[in-house]
C-alpha cells in the first residue's frame, strides 16, 4: 500500500483500446509528456484511462443521479489508479462552434469588456445606464432587433435570381424556382395571373418583373393545366409564392442540407442596415469608453487593444475603470503570451484553426487559478510555428509552477525535450503498440531499444542533402488583398513541393486559399483540409471511403444471406432492416448530463454493434458485419487481400500510416489530421490523368516523426509522378526536405502579411528578419 502522500499517479493494469495490461508511474506536479507513433496509445492512457478516470470519480461524488449515468457511460478498463487528482482536459475538439461564438466568448474577455462599458462607459446626456446584458449581442437585451445580433442579413437581387434575362419564364429565367411539378405549378399560376411566361425577362415591365420576384402576396387563382394527350388534368387551385419568399422559406426551414445550399446561392449576406454589423441596438452602441464604442474595441487585434484600454486606464479619473481595465489587461497578457495577440474579441470562433482555439483555451485556465489539479492536453503546440511553441513552454511552467500537474499528448520534440518526465508508448500502432516502453526521465530514453521517437529526439546523424527539384513552370498569385495581406503576390514552382511558412496568423491560409483551378497551370485542383469527414457517428472510415459498399456486397453474396433474401440493404446500420433500432443503428445512444456536456454511450440492447442479431447470424470467413468494421485496416488488409475493390483502398490507407484505425471507427473519434490523410488516401487510390496541384494545410499535425516520414514518401511520390504539391507547414524536418519554401510574416496578424523570403530552403534559412529563418538553419543541420 503507498503512503497517502505518495508522490505518483500510479497507473495498473489498464486495457482500454490497445493497451495490454499497461502498469505505469507518472509522478504529480510534474510536466509529463505521452508520446508515440500515431495510434500507439497514448491518448488512450493520457485521456481514455487517466482522464476518463478522474471523470468517473468526479461524477461518483455528485449525486446518486449522476452515479446512474455514469453507469451508461462506461468505467475505463483498468485494475486501479492511486494519487489520482481532480483533472481538467483541453482537447482539440472536433465539434463545430456557432457563428454566436467568439474569441471574446471562449476567453470570457467579452463579459469583462461587458461590464467596462456597463460601470465606466461614457453615456449620452439623459440616458439610462444599461446593464452588461444590453452590451451583448447573444442576450434579447442587446442583440439588434433586424438582424438578431448576427450582424448580418441575407438578401437576395434581380441578379441573382435571374442570372439570364434573356430567357422567357416558360424557359427557366427565375433560376431560384424548385424544379418538376413545384416549379411548373409556379409558372402555371403566373399564367392564370396574366403575366406573359413567353416573353423574355428582360422584356417585362420593371414593375411586373418586381413583384413575380419581390412580392409578400400570395393570391390564390384557378389553374386550368394544358392537357396532355395521355393525361386527363383537372382545375385545381394554385397558391402563388415569390421566388424571395421561395428562397428565405428554404433557407430557414429546409432539412435537407442540398436544398438549403442551393437556396443559398441566389443569397448575398451584407452588413445588417440597422446596426451596420455591430450586432447591437443603437442604445448600446451610443456608449463610448475612451472614445470608441464596444463593437470598435472588440474589432481590434488583442495587442492593440491592450494599449489602448492601458492609455485609458492611465487617465481614468473612476475608480471603476481602472479596476475593470486592469482585469482585462491581466485576461489579455496570457492570450498574447500564447502567440495568439493578432485575434480580435469579435474574431467567430468557426474561422480559428484547432491549435488556436485549444491555446485560448489554456489562456482562460491560466487565469482561474486551480490548484493542485492535472491538466491532461492534447497536443498544445499543434498549428504552433517553432517561434510560437517556446511561449507555449513558458505558459506550461506556468501552471506547473501554480502547484498543477501537467500532463501532455504530444510529438513536438521541443516539448519532450522540455518535459520532465516522458512516457513512451509503442512500439508501433494499433495492435502492435499499447506498451509502455520507457517511463522517467527524458534522457533516459535513449538507451531504450525499439522506440521510434528515440530514434528523432537523439538524432545524431545529419539528413542526407537532397538535390532540389527544377520547377517546370511557374504558378502566380495574387496580388491578393484579404484579411492582414495587402497586395501579396507569390509565385508557386511547378512539378516541385512547396512549403508556405510562418508564424500563426501570418497569412498563409489566407494566401494558398487564393489558389484556384482558374488559374493558369492548375490543371485539376485537390485542396485536402482537416475538417471532419462527418459530424455523427454515423460516418465512419469504411462510409467516407466508398469501401463499405463493396463490403456489403460481400455479405449480401454469402450463401446464408441468399437463403434468408438478405440484399445489400440489410448491412447498411443507416437504413431500418438490419441495423439495431434502439440506437438506430449508430452503436451509441445520446446521454444527456445536467449541466454538464452530453455524451455518448455504447447501446444497451446492441452493445455498440450496430446491427439486430439475425444480421449479425451472417457471416463471411467466419466474422460477421458487426466483427468486419471492427478491424484495423492493417487487418482487414489481410482479410480482404483477394478482393480488388477493398484492397485498393485499403493500401492507400495503409501508405498514409493509418493502419491502426478501425474500419467503423466513429468520425467524431477522428483528429483533424487523420481526417486530412483520410481524404488524401480517396485522392490517392483515384486513377489521375494530367496535372493536378494538391495543396494541405498543416497536413503533419498530430503525426508523430516517424509517421511524417511515411506520409512525405507518398507526398514527394506525387510531385516525382509529375503533380505539384503545396503544403503550409510548421515542422521544420519537412520545409528542410521541400524545394521550395515561401515564408510569411515576420509577424502575426497587422505586423504580418507580407512574404519575408521565396527561394529553396538553404536560401531562406539564411534570410534575415524572417522568424523561421534560424530553425529552417537547425533542421537543414541535422537537428530538428
Amino acid at each position: 500500500m503507498h503512503s497517502p502522500h505518495d508522490p505518483f499517479v500510479r497507473v495498473r493494469g489498464a486495457r482500454e483500446h490497445n493497451l495490454r495490461d499497461v502498469d505505469v508511474d507518472v509522478p504529480r506536479d510534474v510536466l509529463a509528456v505521452f508520446t508515440g507513433v500515431s495510434g500507439s496509445g497514448k491518448s488512450s492512457l493520457a485521456f481514455g484511462t487517466i482522464y476518463a478516470e478522474a471523470q468517473r470519480r468526479y461524477f461518483e461524488s455528485v449525486a446518486p443521479y449522476a452515479r446512474r449515468l455514469i453507469h451508461q457511460v462506461g468505467a475505463p478498463k483498468v485494475g486501479e489508479i492511486t494519487g489520482l487528482p481532480p483533472a481538467v482536459s483541453l482537447q482539440q475538439r472536433r465539434s463545430a462552434p456557432t457563428s454566436r461564438s467568439s474569441v471574446g466568448t471562449v476567453t470570457t474577455l467579452s463579459n469583462s469588456l461587458r461590464m467596462l462599458f456597463s460601470r465606466a462607459g461614457t453615456y449620452p446626456e439623459g440616458a439610462e445606464r444599461l446593464d452588461s446584458d444590453a452590451f451583448s449581442p447573444n442576450t434579447a437585451a442587446g442583440a439588434c432587433p433586424q438582424c438578431h445580433g448576427l450582424g448580418r442579413v441575407h438578401r437576395t437581387t434581380e441578379e441573382l435570381l435571374v442570372p439570364d434575362p434573356s430567357l422567357s419564364i416558360r424557359e427557366g429565367a427565375i433560376a431560384a424556382w424548385p424544379g418538376a411539378w413545384q416549379g411548373k405549378n409556379l409558372r402555371d399560376v403566373l399564367d392564370a395571373l396574366g403575366h406573359d411566361v413567353d416573353r423574355p425577362w428582360r422584356e417585362l415591365p420593371q414593375a411586373d418583373r418586381d413583384w413575380i420576384l419581390f412580392t409578400d402576396e400570395q393570391p390564390v387563382v384557378t389553374v386550368h393545366p394544358v392537357r396532355d394527350a395521355d393525361r386527363i388534368q383537372r382545375p385545381y387551385q394554385g397558391t402563388y409564392m415569390s421566388a424571395r419568399r421561395h428562397v428565405m422559406k428554404t433557407f430557414s426551414d429546409s432539412k435537407s442540407q442540398t436544398l438549403r445550399a442551393k437556396a443559398e446561392r441566389f443569397l448575398a449576406s451584407t452588413d445588417c442596415p440597422a446596426c451596420g454589423g455591430s450586432r447591437l441596438r443603437p442604445e448600446a452602441m451610443a456608449v463610448t469608453f475612451a472614445g470608441r464604442t464596444i463593437a470598435d474595441l472588440a474589432a481590434l487585434p488583442l495587442s492593440e487593444l491592450a494599449t489602448s484600454l492601458q492609455d485609458a486606464a492611465d487617465g481614468a479619473d473612476s475608480e471603476a475603470a481602472r479596476v475593470l481595465a486592469a482585469d482585462l489587461l491581466a485576461r489579455i497578457a496570457t492570450i498574447t503570451e500564447l502567440g495568439l495577440g493578432y485575434l480580435s474579441p469579435d474574431r467567430a470562433t468557426p474561422t480559428l484553426s484547432a491549435g488556436e482555439l485549444q491555446r485560448l483555451r489554456l489562456a482562460t485556465q491560466l487565469r482561474s487559478g486551480l490548484f493542485g489539479v492535472v491538466y491532461v492536453l492534447d497536443e498544445p503546440s499543434a498549428g504552433l510555428h517553432p517561434a510560437d511553441t517556446e511561449s507555449l513552454l513558458t505558459v506550461l511552467d506556468r501552471l506547473k509552477a501554480a502547484g498543477n500537474s501537467v500532463f501532455v499528448v504530444e510529438h513536438h520534440l521541443d516539448v519532450m525535450r522540455h518535459a520532465d518526465w516522458l512516457v513512451d508508448v509503442g512500439p508501433d500502432a494499433g495492435e502492435h503498440g499499447g506498451q509502455v516502453l520507457h517511463s522517467g526521465p527524458v534522457a533516459e530514453l535513449e538507451g531504450v531499444t525499439g522506440s521510434a521517437t528515440a530514434r528523432f529526439l537523439f538524432a545524431r546523424e545529419r539528413p542526407a542533402a537532397r538535390e532540389v527539384r527544377r520547377p517546370r513552370g511557374w504558378l502566380k498569385v495574387g496580388p491578393v488583398t484579404r484579411h492582414n495581406l495587402a497586395g501579396v503576390t507569390a509565385e508557386f514552382p511547378l512539378g516541385a513541393f512547396t512549403a508556405v511558412t510562418g508564424v500563426s496568423g501570418s497569412g498563409k491560409s489566407t494566401l494558398i486559399g487564393e489558389v484556384t483551378d482558374d488559374l493558369d497551370g492548375v490543371g485539376r485542383l485537390v485542396c485536402v483540409d482537416q475538417k471532419p469527414i462527418g459530424r455523427t457517428p454515423r460516418s465512419n472510415l469504411a462510409t467516407y471511403t466508398g469501401l463499405f459498399d463493396v463490403v456489403r456486397k460481400v455479405f449480401a453474396a454469402t450463401d446464408a444471406a441468399r437463403t434468408r433474401g438478405y440484399g445489400v440493404g440489410r448491412f447498411s446500420f443507416n437504413v431500418a432492416g438490419g441495423r439495431c433500432e434502439t440506437c438506430q443503428g449508430e452503436g451509441f445512444v445520446s446521454v444527456e448530463l445536467l449541466f454538464l456536456p452530453s455524451t455518448y454511450a455504447p447501446c444497451p440492447d446492441c452493445g455498440g454493434a450496430r446491427y439486430n442479431p439475425d444480421t449479425l447470424e451472417v457471416t463471411y470467413r467466419e466474422r460477421n458485419i458487426a466483427e468486419v468494421l471492427d478491424l484495423t485496416v492493417e487487418a482487414a488488409a489481410e482479410f480482404f487481400a483477394d478482393t480488388p475493390a477493398v484492397a485498393r483502398s485499403l493500401r492507400t490507407l495503409l501508405d498514409v500510416g493509418l493502419g491502426y484505425l478501425r474500419l467503423g471507427q466513429p468520425a467524431t473519434e477522428l483528429s483533424g489530421g487523420e481526417a486530412q490523410r483520410i481524404k488524401l488516401a480517396g485522392e490517392l487510390q483515384r486513377i489521375r490523368r494530367g496535372h493536378t496541384l494538391y495543396l494541405l494545410d498543416e497536413p503533419t499535425t498530430g503525426l508523430h516523426p516517424a509517421d511524417v516520414e511515411v506520409l512525405m514518401r507518398q507526398l514527394h511520390g506525387l510531385v516525382d509522378a509529375g503533380h505539384s504539391v503545396v503544403v503550409v507547414e510548421h515542422d521544420m524536418a519537412v520545409v528542410a526536405g521541400a524545394d521550395w519554401v515561401i515564408d510569411l510574416g515576420p509577424g502575426g496578424g497587422d505586423e504580418g502579411g507580407h512574404v519575408v523570403a521565396a527561394g529553396p530552403p538553404a536560401a531562406v534559412a539564411e534570410t534575415k528578419g524572417s522568424r523561421t529563418a534560424p530553425y529552417l538553419a537547425r533542421a537543414l543541420a541535422g537537428g530538428r
